[in-house]
């Protein structure tokens, strides 16, 4: 399919130079073009420019913006979209004064939703989160990452890990699936965490790499989880079959997860809330992205990361949704991108690198997605007419996306 889109108010998210991760002061900078036109071909952005170089609609699909701004789709690279459920019941736990870990302590949490995903069929799963992926889909997303953690058994993990690969197949966003094995502990194992490790590493694991359905291994490093020591040994077992690491670290504590991940070479380290200048440190100089997800810290009340100390010690940052049923029950990542702004500090301009780009390069594929370059997949979505770029950060929660294109494809 041939495709121009014309009368485009503005471009954004413009990166001739091809960059895949954009950093520290940088990331506060942005190409645009008014009054402009695209083009794609075969899935791919081909050209773009100025409505007076416009060429001829002879041959292709065209799509008029009347106005609208065009922006690169989100690319959001933490998610636990794939589950049975939802559990807003440990919601109201919270109003009433419960705290994340206690709910956890007490069986509910991530055991509360290994329960029900254990006695939910696979085609059922994939039904329910294809309704999830649609929704983040009309909501601009156009690359995501998937984790399992709600199987906490080896053929549940795999059930997980299979309805990912099912969505991969059928879902018109890019798909990435990251195996979670190391989300909690399972009932089964209280008291015998030690050997719960094991089985990861010696069941999980290899299963999960015969069959070929993950690209990344996660572990929850923090307080009341797994340790470090724990953490190194899943991710150095994981690395043995290709598989690379993405961290779940210092959402609850001050954990080392950080530097763990860094020292291992992690492709990201994720949360990040209890994170300090010894983390920041650790952080300068690595490949290790920290991506930043403001959304459990507004659903669960916490401190939000120091994004603002981040991008001003010359880091990259990501911004990612933590779609979950328990602590961040919502994918829509402009308002990720608004509570950046809002809560963090982060201008709009830096928002939107961190939720596009930047998580793009939290999942190793910035180099085929996150801006508006020429030779990237043509994941990108329009607005109705707005007064200016900063708008779409500001008016969060005003319905403003008209058109929707994945793979060169019109899907809205």
């Amino acid at each position: 399919m041939r495709l121009l889109v014309i009368n485009i108010g503005t471009i954004v998210g413009i990166d001739t130079a091809a960059r895949t991760r954009i950093s520290g002061a940088e990331m506060d900078s942005m190409e645009r073009i008014d009054n402009g036109w695209l083009t794609a071909e075969d899935g791919v952005i081909t050209a773009f420019g100025s409505m007076d170089s416009c060429p001829s609609g002879e041959g292709f699909e065209v799509l008029d913006a009347m106005g609208g701004m065009l922006f690169p789709s989100y690319c959001d690279s933490h998610t636990h979209i794939v589950y049975a459920g939802s559990r807003e019941q440990e919601f109201v736990d919270k109003i009433h004064g419960l705290t994340y870990e206690q709910i956890a302590q007490r069986g509910g949490g991530i055991l509360n939703s290994a329960d029900r995903l254990h006695n939910t069929s696979e085609d059922e799963l994939y039904n329910q989160a294809m309704e999830r992926i649609n929704e983040v889909i009309a909501m601009g997303t156009g690359a995501i990452e998937i984790k399992s953690g709600y199987g906490l058994t080896t053929e549940d993990e795999l059930k997980m890990l299979r309805v990912i690969g099912r969505i991969a197949k059928s879902a018109p966003i890019a798909v990435k699936a990251t195996f979670l094995g190391a989300h909690a502990v399972p009932r089964d194992y209280k008291g015998r965490q030690s050997e719960y490790v094991e089985l990861i590493c010696s069941t999980m694991l290899p299963a999960v790499a015969e069959q070929g359905i993950a690209e990344f291994v996660d572990v929850f490093c923090d307080r009341g989880f797994f340790t470090t020591e724990q953490t190194e040994q899943i991710v150095t077992k994981a690395a043995e079959f290709g598989l690379k690491a993405k961290i779940h670290a210092n959402e609850l504590d001050y954990s080392g997860g950080v530097q763990l991940g860094v020292r291992l070479g992690a492709l990201s380290v994720d949360h990040l809330e209890s994170s300090g200048e010894d983390e920041i440190e650790a952080l300068k100089g690595s490949a290790t992205m920290p991506t930043l997800l403001p959304g459990a810290a507004f659903f669960l009340g916490m401190s939000y990361p120091p994004a603002r100390k981040m991008i001003d010690a010359g880091l990259a940052v990501a911004l990612a949704s933590d779609y979950n049923p328990g602590s961040s029950p919502s994918g829509n990542m402009r308002f990720v991108t608004s509570l950046a702004s809002i809560r963090m500090r982060m201008t709009p301009t830096e928002a939107l690198w961190a939720a596009t780009l930047n998580g793009a390069a939290a999942m190793g594929i910035s180099d085929r997605y996150g801006s508006i370059t020429v030779g990237k997949a043509a994941n990108f979505f329009i607005t109705k007419p707005i007064p200016s770029f900063e708008y779409f950060t500001y008016a969060y929660n005003t319905p403003l996306i008209s058109s929707i294109v994945l793979g060169g494809e019109i899907i809205k």
